[in-house]
């Protein structure tokens, strides 16, 4: 693992907006493949964790890096090409309800800097052909010329996977992808972020409120020779759960990372409240 680049890496990160802690001296590191499941109540930072990681707020103090470059206190100009290996699904999709389906997930490939791994497509003809592909990858092709008013809140969340990973980011930030959601409609979106970190080895971070996410991101994989989600084999056959870890923020700090096994063994009152 120790010969492999960072993707992402927090590194004793602190956030204040006026008086109040928004991140206490945050620390960790992820490679590609990695999940990172972030649970806590509402205020303890989970979001501005996502905005911190995506250059939006500059930290206080502590140190960024991205995909092995350090990050911190980059102008607004040099993050362009670091967020075009990025992908974020925003709460409720986020959706612009002015633009069609297609316009939607478009927007990145025209909008963004090409990363040194992909390239913008060339030409109209090659950004349809991957708005196309992304949309069948979330089984909804048939939706390129509809407006999000158009669609289901299920439909749209799914719309916004297709926009997230359309330029095929080596790392997505998933903003409370479930929310608001039947359990059905959420648990075929998860089987979704599952499937396109699996396909691509994209490293993933999602904020949620529900365990259940992080359950079938930690014992789940995306199986490409049956199209299926499977079980995945044990912790070192496969390392699937040893690559997903839960963090538990309060306040601003990260009171818990670990494995799934060491989640649901903690004692603390405060993290077993994330626990079902």
């Amino acid at each position: 693992m120790a010969t492999q680049p960072t993707v992402l890496q927090f590194e004793d990160v602190s956030v204040h907006f006026d008086d109040a802690v928004v991140l206490d001296h945050v620390s960790f590191e992820m490679y590609a493949g990695d999940t990172r499941i972030v649970l806590g109540a509402a205020g303890s930072g989970k979001t501005t964790l996502l905005k911190v990681a995506l250059g939006l707020v500059q930290p206080d103090s502590g140190r960024i890096y991205a995909f092995g470059q350090d990050a911190t206190n980059l102008p607004e100009t040099a993050w362009f090409q670091i967020r075009s290996k990025m992908g974020v699904l925003f709460q409720e999709g986020g959706l612009f309800d002015s633009m069609t389906i297609a316009e939607n997930v478009a927007y990145p490939l025209e909008n963004q800097q090409a990363s040194e791994k992909t390239a913008l497509p060339s030409s109209n003809g090659d950004v349809d052909a991957k708005v196309h592909e992304a949309l069948r990858f979330v089984e909804l092709e048939q939706t390129v010329n509809k407006f999000p008013s158009e669609l289901s809140g299920g439909m749209r969340r799914r719309v916004g996977i297709a926009r997230a990973i359309v330029t095929e980011p080596q790392l997505v930030f998933y903003d409370s992808p479930t929310a608001g959601l039947d359990p059905i409609t959420a648990n075929t979106i998860v089987n979704l972020i599952l499937k396109e970190r699996d396909l691509r080895n994209t490293a993933s971070i999602m904020v949620t409120h529900r365990y259940q996410d992080g359950h079938i991101m930690a014992k789940f994989r995306y199986n490409p020779h049956s199209g299926q989600i499977e079980l995945a084999p044990p912790a070192g056959a496969g390392d699937r759960q040893e690559k997903t870890e839960f963090f538990v923020m309060q306040e601003g700090r990260l009171v818990f990372a670990g494995t799934q096994p060491e989640l649901k063994a903690s004692e603390d009152p405060y993290v077993q409240k994330f626990v079902k």
